[in-house]
Formats: C-alpha cells, sequence, structure tokens
C-alpha cells in the first residue's frame, strides 16, 4: 500500500468514475486500476461493486474511506509541517541564558519571537556560566548566552553567533550619600557605599573592581536579585550591568553615579553554539536573530 493508490482510491470517490479520476491525476485508466487491484489486495477485499457504470464503494469500501481520506490528511499535515520548519515557522529551540539576562534582556526578545513564531516550541534553561557549557555539551541546549570571553579550553569548540558589550554601573538609591554627591571618586565609595555590593556577573572581578573591593571599609558578596533589592532600599551601593537597573534608573529608584577615576567597565556575553555540532535550525536561527533586535533595541553592541 502506498499513497499513489490512496490517491486514486479518493479521486475515484470524489469523480465517481475510473476514466474521470485518471484524467484529474493525468494517468492512463489502466494505471487507475492497476493502482486498485493493489490497494485492494492490500485490505484484503474488494473496494467498488464491479460491472456498474458509476464507481460504487462495497461495504468494505466504505469503511475504508475514511481511514484512507485521514491517512492523506495526515500526510498533508506532515509534509506542510516539514515545510514550515525549513522555513522557520515551526520545530523547536533550545537556548541556555545567564540569569542575568533571562529577565529584562531575554523576555522581550521570547515574546516578539514568539509573536512572530507561534508554532515554535522554546526551551530556555537559565544558569551561571559553567551550567551553560556543560548543557551545551551535553547537548541538553542547541545554543548558549554566555560570558566572554570564555576562559574554558573549550573555547575552541564554540562559534559565536553574537557578541554583546554591556555598561556596568555604580547605582544606589537616591537617599544614598554617594548619590547626593556631585563628583565621586574611588575612595569615596570605598569610604561611603556601607556595604558595597559585590555582584557576580563577572567571571572574575575586574582588576578595578577588586582592588575597590579591597579597600572598602564594609562589603558583602550577593547575588544580583538581592543586591538590587538592598540598594533600593538604600542599602549599599553596587556595580550593575545596564540591563539589570535601566529601568529602575529611569523610573528615578535607583541613581547612577559617575565614578570619575574609574576606568569604564563592561559585562561582556556571545551567543555561542557548538562547531562540530549539527547545523541550527531555522527555528534556532530565527531566535538568534530575535535576541540581536533586542540588543540593538537596548542599546548593546552586537555583530
Amino acid at each position: 500500500m502506498d499513497t499513489t493508490q490512496l490517491v486514486a482510491f479518493d479521486r475515484i470517490v470524489r469523480e465517481g468514475s475510473f476514466s474521470r479520476a485518471a484524467r484529474a491525476l493525468d494517468i492512463a485508466q489502466p494505471t487507475i486500476s492497476d493502482r486498485i487491484r493493489a490497494l485492494e489486495r492490500a485490505v484484503g477485499g474488494a473496494l467498488f461493486v464491479r460491472g456498474g457504470r458509476a464507481a460504487e464503494l462495497t461495504d468494505l469500501g466504505a469503511s475504508f474511506l475514511p481511514f484512507a481520506r485521514r491517512a492523506l490528511e495526515v500526510l498533508d499535515a506532515g509534509i506542510d509541517a516539514a515545510r514550515q520548519t525549513q522555513a522557520g515557522e515551526r520545530g523547536r529551540a533550545t537556548l541556555g541564558v545567564l540569569e542575568s539576562l533571562s529577565g529584562s534582556f531575554l523576555g522581550p526578545a521570547l515574546a516578539g519571537f514568539h509573536a512572530a513564531h507561534p508554532g515554535v516550541e522554546v526551551v530556555v534553561r537559565a544558569g551561571r556560566h559553567p551550567q551553560l557549557i556543560e548543557l551545551l555539551l551535553d547537548g541538553v541546549v542547541g545554543l548558549a548566552l554566555v560570558a566572554w570571553p570564555c576562559p574554558e579550553p573549550v573555547a575552541a569548540e564554540l562559534s559565536v553567533l553574537l557578541s554583546l558589550r554591556e555598561r556596568v554601573v555604580l547605582v544606589a538609591a537616591p537617599v544614598h550619600p554617594l548619590a547626593r554627591m556631585r563628583a565621586v571618586r574611588v575612595c569615596d565609595v570605598a569610604e561611603l557605599a556601607q556595604p558595597l555590593l559585590l555582584l557576580r556577573w563577572w567571571l572574575e572581578l575586574p582588576t578595578s573592581l577588586a582592588q575597590l573591593a579591597e579597600q572598602a571599609h564594609s562589603r558583602v558578596d550577593v547575588p544580583m536579585d538581592t543586591g538590587r533589592a538592598m540598594a533600593l532600599r538604600g542599602s549599599g551601593a553596587g556595580f550593575f550591568p545596564w540591563m539589570q537597573v535601566a529601568e529602575l534608573i529611569q523610573a528615578g529608584a535607583l541613581h547612577e553615579i559617575e565614578v570619575m577615576d574609574l576606568p569604564p567597565l563592561f559585562r561582556e556575553s556571545a551567543l555561542v553554539r557548538r562547531t562540530a555540532a549539527a547545523a541550527p535550525a531555522r527555528a534556532a536561527m530565527a531566535l538568534a536573530d530575535a535576541l540581536a533586535r533586542r540588543a540593538r533595541e537596548v542599546g548593546i553592541t552586537a555583530c
């Protein structure tokens, strides 16, 4: 049994005769008759009443017809799904993302992607850099947004699809002493942060911040969300990646503080895939494009 036999069977029923069905399918009548005989051997009996002028179904043919049509519908749906997958409109995309980029950065990007590609299933795993590298190498995710440059030897096995460079800013609540100063220097931060919030947006603490931390009268090492909550309550000042505090600064809940004698700080990350893995599906590449658009929207350098 094959699809040509099912198509011939369905067409004969629709046209009401073998000859008209053959013309509709652009095949010879002996060919369509051969296909029906082969189908009848497969189902174990005659599908049409022989001898009549019109193609009349037997009881066996009538019972088989809905299943034949359902099989053709499923096949058509499968072909359509395959074409949509090839075009990036269906399929599955898996992404690992740094926890600090999973909210304000990824959220809007993913919402826009889903609106444009509702048929694509997206699976996101958030975590710290080492966890994401492990998920990528194990094949749990096909793409990962990780800290970059990657210090692990495995970096040579990764291909960069998108590079991000996000500035890092010192923030505190408007009532904090540092926020009320006109000119702030490193020594002021060390003395007045109370405490200095050390936040894990780096793989290695930048030298300038490491030196500042050594000078700080008081410091705490906290997760990003904890540090942001403390800063909002006026307890401490910390250096945050821009995406973590941009809306709070714009709303006036936090104040961006320029440190005059501190060089500019940046957090770099990259969307990567395993070079040796199969080429990403169109759905995954469409998701990468959505992330690139989001990066441009929020002013992060992307390439």
